[in-house]
């Protein structure tokens, strides 16, 4: 038996496509949940330096929950870069108007930095609601 550590190829790489319904389900979590099957660790052909992840559909977006009262409490700051340029929100009115871009930052923050977590990101497809158009691509639902 070789003594050497398995290193996938990228040509040796299969991304499946996995469906995930988010009614319910705590914000943190399921991005939590989500990275880690993005980035392919969930298979025993990880390799750091491959994008070894599968795709991610999540529908219902908008019945994401905040555990607590951060949906009150908690702000998403973003700031332009000009002077006065500050805009703070909190959670539970971006869930409102945007829910989509809430779960997509959750998770992007949670994948590496650089090329490679920029292409993992790239793979995770967030729906407002409970319809998407990735039937032809066959996704399988994933237990979160």
């Amino acid at each position: 038996m070789p003594r050497q550590t398995y290193l996938a190829k990228t040509g040796e790489i299969s991304n499946n496509w996995h469906h995930v319904d988010a009614d319910g389900k705590v914000l943190g979590r399921l991005a939590a949940s989500l990275a880690t099957v993005l980035q392919g660790k969930h298979k025993p052909s990880y390799t750091p330096h491959i994008d070894s992840g599968d795709y991610i559909i999540v529908t219902n977006a908008e019945k994401i929950v905040l555990t607590g009262r951060k949906d009150e409490q908690r702000l998403r700051l973003d700031y332009s870069g000009y002077p006065g340029g500050l805009r703070a929100r909190n959670y539970g009115e971006l869930i409102r108007t945007q829910p989509e871009s809430v779960i997509e930052r959750a998770v992007k923050r949670m994948l590496p930095k650089g090329r490679l977590g920029r292409r993992m990101a790239k793979k995770l497809k967030v729906y407002r609601g409970p319809d998407h158009p990735h039937h032809a691509q066959q996704p399988s639902p994933l237990a979160v």
